[in-house]
């Protein structure tokens, strides 16, 4: 079986479905310790030890929030680049909160941007309508399909 099929795309690619832009391989380590594969990255997502696990990574819910500010990051670096602005010390805090009720979920999340200089309000404005659009909100905004299969 090729790597294709062992990540579930084999049958897409049987029936003449587009082969998939990206993938990310999980496999379990130990505990409530999982490396994530990433192109020719290694990750650790672990759960910290109130939960069970023995905190060696973020938490899948953590990662999911870096997601998107490192996309809000990402968004705003350009912005400044293309305004020939310093991003060196751009940094962007995200805080989140977890839903109360069913089903468990991330139900806020308040990212602020920091920049290396004022920039203005037109800049600021136009910073904000660029940092929007990061391709991560998007995907929170108009969910993707998500399909879970087995084996």
């Amino acid at each position: 079986m090729d790597d294709q099929a062992r990540a579930g795309g084999g049958a897409a690619l049987r029936s003449g479905a587009a082969a998939p832009q990206g993938r990310i391989d999980v496999t379990h380590v130990s505990g409530q310790s999982y490396a994530v594969f990433v192109r020719d990255h290694e990750l650790t997502v672990d759960q910290p030890v109130d939960a069970g696990g023995s905190d060696e990574g973020p938490t899948p819910v953590e990662l999911f929030v870096s997601s998107l500010a490192s996309c809000a990051a990402y968004y705003a670096g350009r912005f400044l680049e293309r305004q020939h602005l310093p991003n060196e010390s751009l940094r962007v805090r995200a805080e989140f909160d977890m839903a109360d009720d069913r089903p468990a979920r991330v139900s806020a999340v308040r990212m602020r941007i920091e920049l290396p200089e004022e920039i203005g309000t037109v800049r600021r404005r136009s910073l904000l309508a660029v940092v929007d659009h990061c391709t991560v909100h998007n995907s929170l905004r108009v969910p993707p399909e998500v399909s879970v299969g087995v084996g």
